[in-house]
């Protein structure tokens, strides 16, 4: 108990001498960890994550009851694992760099697609899926967000056409010759079609996944695309975003988080509108005057 009022103290002393730099410093490293969090909860690192949290908890408590010998191997074994930590979380960490290589300094500041468009999208890519459903026909189709799929698109054929449920479901046709890859839609066009996409390594996916729907969830862990896919052996229609996959889906359902996940980044504004927002209102004052 005397321990925690110190600690208290300790803090109460030291925040009269807190500045602005310490808070923006503080922020940014709580933003750092919210997003290393984030990336491990959503990963096949979750597990590993867990298992060093009880190895620092078992390091520490051997060294409060003095095992030291005990305590010694650990703290070996907690030095030698900080290498081995950048081998086994290579898959995570080349995946945040993948996300933050793949936004272009104009995506930070551009405006994002119009909303008037982005509606059509999802209403040409919900009508074709809900009836891809009712055939049983499987498709995979990959709406790009911030990064880009510049890449992905070269793994196939491109194609730079408007988005129609009609063009996607020929492309998703059986026997038609690109039916087996992926859609990448693009800027509210269709990108390319056929494209390879990276299949997930999360072990603890359903084992009744198959290749379309581990491609799915391979595709959103490694960017902050929206991908759709529908089950050619059930007709199901699910989601995958952010490598989590949301599974059994009604068109109407479909519709609302493909609106929520797409609509939102459509609505933001961005420092240059805001720039021009503000001088278009400063020039009509003035001829008002």
């Amino acid at each position: 108990m005397k321990e925690i009022t110190n600690i208290i103290n300790n803090i109460g002393n030291a925040l009269p001498t807190i500045s602005l730099i310490d808070i923006l410093d503080i922020l940014l490293v709580a933003l750092v960890i919210y997003y290393a969090i984030n990336l491990i909860r959503t990963t096949s690192a979750y597990r590993i994550a867990k298992a060093i949290v009880i190895l620092l908890a078992l390091t520490l408590l051997t060294d409060l009851i003095k095992l030291h010998t005990m305590n010694y191997l650990l703290n070996r074994v907690l030095e030698i694992g900080v290498v081995a930590l950048v081998i086994v979380f290579q898959p995570e960490l080349r995946r945040a760099l993948e996300r933050l290589g793949g936004r272009s300094l104009r995506e930070f500041v551009s405006k994002n697609e119009n909303s008037d468009q982005v509606l059509v999208t999802i209403r040409e890519v919900v009508a074709a899926c809900e009836t891809l459903s009712k055939e049983h026909i499987g498709a995979l189709i990959v709406l790009e967000r911030t990064n880009s799929l510049e890449q992905i698109c070269n793994t196939g054929t491109k194609i730079d056409a408007a988005v129609s449920q009609e063009l996607i479901r020929n492309i998703f046709f059986p026997k038609a010759s690109l039916h087996d890859g992926a859609m990448v839609l693009a800027k509210d066009r269709v990108a390319a079609a056929g494209c390879v996409l990276p299949l997930s390594e999360n072990r603890t996916l359903s084992s009744d996944l198959g290749t379309r729907h581990r491609a799915g969830v391979g595709m959103s862990e490694n960017s902050d695309a929206v991908v759709v896919i529908v089950s050619e052996e059930t007709g199901a229609i699910s989601v995958a975003i952010g490598g989590m996959l949301k599974r059994r889906l009604e068109p109407e359902t479909l519709r609302r988080m493909l609106e929520q996940e797409l609509l939102t980044d459509s609505r933001k504004t961005n420092v240059i509108d805001r720039i021009k927002n503000i001088r278009k209102k400063e020039t009509n004052d003035d001829n008002e005057a």
